[in-house]
């Protein structure tokens, strides 16, 4: 296996770029802003909540704070982190460095943020290692298929199925061995190229925002952006982060609990893929959001979930999206070669259906967290 690349968190990196404010930036975004952040108190009083609006979706910080200090900072630390990933990586930002890459012509080149740099280093490893399963080039394709930035996510799917010639079309103009680049060289836009960084760039402001406030002093804390989620440290009673998996529990189900270590060298992140929220359906057929970059069409396999662990969110982020594309057995047998921590569940012909209540785990999955 080649090695995966690491996120790394020099100073630099957390300067908001002087372009985007934070109100500019999420005035822009799909969500229509993060709005005020509000602040609760859980039954535990040290435990203090943050939450939020960014990316189209919630986040959302969970933060021992037995002495009561002022959340305020720690508002700003995650507001500017937030502003800077969509200020370079979304799609629905006009401005965005992203959007100026697709945009521009063909020839045209790119200085690259370091922040910027690692996202797409790490999307490109995981495209060639998975054959293609993940693909940061496949913007095109997705907004053919609404739900990019021309569908704008507050608006409902249009329901129609794109023609099969433009889907050849854009295939032939997508593609990540398009890309001609080397970490530390400026991008370069061959024409026609459209990249979307929504299978990672969630999973990476993740990362950014706990090394932020692990480097303010917070020696524990949980933090999730719609579901993608990274914890360190233990809760204020000094027991671990617990996370709920595989839906909601009902009188015939139980669903998986699983507890993060505290130690540093332990904990690490989750990331989900599914299709229970973005899908239309066309004569009665179901299409899911989650493209396979390889065909250019919708995955219609029987996967509804997958959930990955990895010491990085934005790795784990990437992942789950690969072993969604590949599907039950492929993508099983991925994590198994790769040493990957996943769970994947799949769709049953009843809700208490064996296959979909007994997920498949991957060995690493179970050396972890049945040990």
């Amino acid at each position: 296996m080649s090695q995966t690349p690491r996120v790394s968190y020099a100073p630099h990196i957390w300067t908001l770029p002087k372009a985007a404010s934070t109100s500019a930036a999420a005035a822009n975004y799909s969500a229509g802003g993060w709005g005020r952040v509000a602040m609760q108190r859980q039954q535990d009083s040290s435990l203090h909540r943050l939450t939020g609006q960014t990316m189209g979706t919630t986040w959302s910080l969970r933060l021992p704070n037995p002495d009561y200090l002022d959340l305020r900072p720690v508002e700003d630390c995650v507001q500017s982190v937030l502003g800077a990933v969509i200020a370079q990586m979304s799609n629905w930002e006009p401005d965005s460095l992203i959007s100026r890459f697709n945009t521009a012509p063909a020839g045209s080149r790119f200085d690259l943020p370091e922040s910027f740099a690692q996202v797409l280093q790490a999307a490109l490893h995981w495209a060639r290692l998975s054959g293609g399963a993940m693909d940061p080039t496949m913007g095109a394709l997705v907004s053919l298929w609404g739900f990019g930035p021309v569908a704008h996510s507050r608006q409902a799917h249009p329901a129609t199925k794109p023609v099969a010639t433009d889907i050849e079309q854009l295939l032939r103009r997508s593609g990540h061995t398009r890309l001609d680049w080397e970490a530390g060289q400026p991008l370069l836009q061959p024409g026609g190229l459209v990249l979307d960084f929504c299978g990672i760039a969630k999973g990476f402001a993740v990362d950014w925002v706990v090394q932020r406030l692990q480097g303010s002093g917070w020696k524990a804390g949980m933090f999730e952006i719609g579901g993608e989620l990274r914890s360190w440290g233990s809760k204020p009673d000094g027991k671990p982060w617990q996370v709920q998996l595989g839906g909601q529990a009902t009188d015939d189900y139980a669903p998986l609990i699983v507890g993060l270590s505290s130690d540093l060298e332990e904990s690490g992140s989750f990331a989900t893929s599914g299709d229970f929220w973005h899908h239309f359906s066309v004569d009665g057929k179901r299409y899911s959001h989650t493209l396979d970059p390889r065909t250019g069409q919708p995955i219609e396999h029987g996967l509804s979930s997958v959930t990955v662990f990895h010491p990085e969110c934005m790795h784990a982020d990437a992942l789950a999206t690969v072993l969604t594309v590949l599907g039950p057995r492929q993508g099983l047998e991925f994590a198994e070669q790769h040493g990957i921590a996943a769970v994947l569940y799949e769709h049953g012909a009843a809700p208490s259906t064996t296959a979909e209540r007994h997920p498949a785990m991957s060995s690493a999955w179970n050396k972890r967290f049945k040990s």
